[in-house]
């Protein structure tokens, strides 16, 4: 896996519609202030919530926020998605965005107007589209990456076997490959073999661990603290997440969080953290982003990994 220290993940997928532009704008400048780098965001984000029937709304309110702060572009890294943007309102999954060269090339585009600036950090494929070459997509990637409008290239909900084809055909062409993983992951875990509500979401698996610790993958996670499932009594786990197991991490979870004079949600974000991985935190208050960045402080030892290990 990517070698550099984890990093606390600004995602700013409700920006803009569920969280206004005053608390958003909140929320950037605490977390700039408590030494964060990196956002998160999606060219459709969030479509499911704004009247308009298509995402852009996080994008636009980045854009603002970077106007209004002058120097801001160079403290913050941003990361944004292609792929899923419907271009019909209120028409998804019919009329996502695909991963076509051509449907790559329009929504970066498009995200440079609504973002304000010349180029992304990390830009993902948020999710497959197999009615595309691979070959294509990968291209198309890969001639971002060489014009300079994308600096890195990842995948999101891939799977493994589809990143290390796609890396290899960026090989082949001699083009910059997918060099980051994006998938779900947290404390908790389903029930073995059964489905997630959330259409869309891929979870962290084995495989992708052993990739990424192999080809030196930055790993990101999201619904890392389980839309407040950890924090809050009345946001219940999904019904996938009812068993045993999960009873007794989350034993051992207050046990820690005690132990180390820190909260539930800090103690996740630290034990992914000392995995490598860079857990992605979606904020609507201020207090929420100070209390993530604090996590950074959380040392966990072996003891209390082996301990979570032995309550699965």
């Amino acid at each position: 896996m990517n070698t550099t220290d984890p990093q606390i993940v600004l995602g700013a997928m409700d920006f803009g519609t569920r969280v206004d532009p005053d608390r958003a704008f909140a929320i950037l400048d605490s977390f700039v202030a408590g030494g964060g780098i990196w956002l998160d965001t999606a060219n459709c984000y969030s479509f499911w919530t704004d009247p308009s029937g298509v995402g852009g709304a996080s994008e636009r309110l980045i854009g603002a926020w970077l106007r209004a702060r002058p120097g801001a572009r160079s403290v913050v890294r941003i990361a944004t998605k292609v792929r899923q943007n419907p271009l019909v309102p209120h028409s998804w999954p019919g009329s996502a965005e695909g991963l076509s060269a051509r449907a790559v090339r329009a929504g970066v585009e498009e995200s440079l107007g609504r973002l304000g600036v010349d180029h992304i950090d990390l830009l993902w494929a948020h999710a497959e589209d197999r009615t595309v070459p691979l070959e294509e997509t990968v291209g198309a990637f890969g001639e971002l990456v060489a014009k300079g409008v994308a600096r890195r290239v990842g995948a999101a909900n891939h799977a493994a076997w589809r990143v290390e084809r796609a890396r290899s055909l960026a090989r082949e062409q001699r083009v910059e490959p997918w060099t980051a993983l994006q998938l779900r992951h947290s404390l908790v875990q389903p029930r073995p073999l059964t489905s997630l509500a959330e259409a869309g979401h891929r979870l962290l698996g084995a495989e992708d661990l052993d990739l990424a610790r192999s080809e030196g993958l930055a790993v990101w996670s999201y619904s890392t603290l389980m839309w407040g499932s950890y924090v809050r009594a009345d946001k219940q786990l999904p019904q996938t997440y009812d068993h045993p197991g999960t009873v007794q991490v989350l034993a051992v979870l207050n046990d820690v969080a005690d132990e180390l004079s820190a909260t539930r949600n800090q103690v996740v974000l630290a034990w992914l953290m000392r995995q490598g991985i860079d857990p992605i935190v979606g904020a609507s208050r201020v207090e929420q982003i100070e209390e993530a960045l604090a996590a950074r402080r959380v040392r966990l030892s072996d003891e209390h990994f082996a301990r979570f290990d032995e309550a699965r």
